[in-house]
């Protein structure tokens, strides 16, 4: 007996249902083999490299550099322009790190450039909304505080010389790229909430269009006012030093900070002229660590991600990745377990050093690692770890190579929207200095509040995420605090050369993205261009890597493949897609040891631009 025949809507349904259900897969997982081809080419240098967020920047960075500046030089006119062309993420309002290899002293340093929460904020007044945005928000600017330090301890220009390029674009405008219109069209109500934000980004009453010209007179006025104070102290017989001092103080003492001040009094806010003025950018030696015979070096704390990334080197050094393959799901694995680790001590330990003992050298030991490494297990994933005990590990030799540097030694050298809200660069001058450089606002916009008159948003560094929500941790928001932030540019040396920078934005994936880069490089002997591109994961946690036991879910770029995906599901993972724009935007800059030629690699997923000269 002959079975029926279905019927053709049948038939059309089911082809229909197998179709749409085999694209859907294949929508969200890329095919079983992963493919590292890059999509751009590594862009090579002769007398130097630049890479940063934006093609302007970098151009900027590259002008200063051509007329005989160094690296410190540009990479203060690359962030200036930065304030320009990603104002989204960076500017003299932000904060940021900065990790410095200088070739005259052939030592390498770390500069924080943070700063701290208002001294009459009282986090029992204020509710997580106000601390996330608006006129309560905000750290004070550290960032300009770094320029200036940097130009006076290592740069060779004037102010006036390397801000050129940014007072240009600003007076003259600039072809908006699509993505920064994007964000501000995104951010519109954040944006109209303010008017003297909206005066800054608003100022045809609507969105910006993709390819429009951009003008930020206010900022004009602001670095002119800073252009001002250093010229008038030139004028006076002052030294480079000095003048560059007198613009410091005309932003913390001075002219700029009587604006910002008065503007937070009449609308209700909390900083006061004591808050800019007790202000200054600290130097410290890096955190540091031999991971398979290089030097690997990032920022302290009050970078958590610098620690991050170490501890995390440490931690994997245990196990030969490079055997188990790229992105098999046993290297995916012990990255994730490494993260866990690393995160469990990071958000118990770590905050501002004025207000807690933390036990760094302990953290960054290698024994404390060995330690640590031996709760993971090579085919199961871990729940959430608590911290461990670092204290013990205070005195290890090994340990103790991290200090902060003394205050006399400083002083006498005068989570977030998909379009980000940091940036990072590295430039390598034709001297052999390097700097990398991680600034940030914050969150998208930082505050959304535009200072009036200046065109400055200020980080807004006391939202939960930079700050603990809980009151008993080292890291809850406090008056006069600064927050940790995950920024952490990261240098890499070899037999005492320089041999790679690496940077990226991100908010908590920093860290993480960045630990992969190196493995790429280090273990997995990629090219700088394959490295930033290559397809990676990331962690979060819910509530989030305060809570020992916190749910922790991994996201998966595409081009790792459904096998992968799969076995990392059965080790006790809880994979899932990561969206559609990727994790982070890393750049950076190798160097080839056999050639003994530099090349750098600007990540497509955001707009870096890489420059050789």
């Amino acid at each position: 007996m002959y079975a029926r025949p279905l019927p053709r809507i049948m038939i059309f349904c089911c082809l229909v249902f197998i179709l749409t259900g085999s694209w859907s897969a294949t929508a969200q997982r890329e095919p079983e083999r992963e493919s590292v081809r890059p999509k751009r080419p590594a862009v090579t240098g002769v007398n130097g490299l630049i890479v940063s967020g934006h093609s302007l920047a970098s151009m900027a960075g590259a002008r200063i550099q051509m007329d005989g500046g160094n690296a410190a030089d540009a990479a203060v006119a690359t962030l200036a322009t930065l304030n320009l062309t990603e104002p989204m993420m960076s500017g003299l309002g932000g904060n940021g790190f900065f990790t410095i290899y200088d070739k005259g002293s052939d030592k390498t340093y770390s500069l924080n450039a943070t700063g701290a929460a208002p001294l009459a904020l009282d986090p029992a007044n204020v509710t997580p909304d106000e601390l996330a945005r608006g006129i309560k928000a905000g750290v004070v600017p550290g960032l300009f505080g770094g320029w200036i330090r940097l130009l006076e301890r290592f740069g060779t220009k004037s102010l006036s010389e390397v801000l050129a390029p940014a007072i240009e674009y600003a007076e003259k405008g600039h072809a908006l790229d699509p993505f920064v219109a994007s964000s501000i069209s995104r951010s519109q109500s954040l944006i109209e909430r303010f008017p003297s934000t909206a005066d800054v980004l608003l100022p045809k009453g609507r969105p910006p269009l993709p390819g429009e010209v951009h003008r930020y007179p206010a900022l004009v006025g602001t670095f002119k006012s800073l252009v001002r104070a250093e010229r008038r102290a030139l004028g006076d017989g002052k030294s480079r030093s000095e003048a560059l001092q007198a613009a410091y103080d005309c932003f913390y003492n001075g002219e700029i900070s009587r604006k910002m001040v008065t503007f937070y009094k009449e609308h209700d806010g909390l900083f006061t002229a004591e808050d800019f003025a007790r202000y200054e950018p600290l130097w410290t030696e890096p955190i540091q660590t031999r991971y398979r015979g290089y030097d690997v070096y990032s920022t302290p704390s009050t970078s958590r991600g610098g620690l991050e990334v170490i501890m995390q080197l440490n931690l994997i050094e245990g196990f030969n990745v490079a055997e188990m393959g790229h992105n098999s799901a046993e290297t995916l694995h012990l990255i994730a377990e490494s993260i866990k680790l690393a995160k469990s001590d990071i958000y118990h330990f770590v905050a501002d050093p004025k207000f807690t003992n933390m036990p760094t050298a302990g953290m960054v030991s290698k024994e404390y690692a060995a330690e640590r490494r031996s709760s993971i297990n090579p085919k199961r994933a871990m729940r959430f770890p608590n911290h461990g005990d670092p204290s013990q590990y205070q005195n290890v030799a090994l340990a103790s190579q991290w200090k902060e540097l003394p205050f006399e030694h400083r002083s006498q050298f005068a989570e977030e929207p998909f379009e980000g809200s940091t940036t990072s660069f590295s430039i390598v001058d034709q001297f052999g200095n390097v700097v990398v450089c991680t600034p940030t606002l914050g969150s998208l916009w930082g505050t959304g509040v535009a200072v009036a008159d200046t065109g400055i948003i200020f980080n807004n560094g006391t939202r939960i995420g930079s700050t603990s929500p809980y009151p008993d941790d080292v890291n809850y928001v406090r008056g006069g605090q600064i927050p940790i932030l995950n920024n952490s540019p990261v240098l890499v040396m070899r037999d005492g050369q320089f041999h790679m920078s690496l940077g990226t934005p991100g908010g908590e994936t920093i860290g993480q993205t960045e630990f992969q880069v190196l493995l790429n490089v280090l273990d997995f002997g990629m090219t700088i261009q394959e490295a930033v591109e290559a397809p990676r994961m990331s962690l979060s946690a819910d509530p989030n890597f305060y809570k020992p036991g916190a749910t922790v879910s991994m996201q998966l770029e595409n081009g790792i493949s459904r096998k992968v995906f799969r076995r990392l599901k059965r080790m006790g993972h809880r994979p899932q897609p990561a969206a559609d724009f990727g994790i982070g935007s890393n750049q950076g800059i190798l160097v080839n040891p056999e050639t003994e030629t530099m090349t750098a690699g600007a990540d497509p997923r955001r707009m870096m631009y890489a420059i050789g000269w």
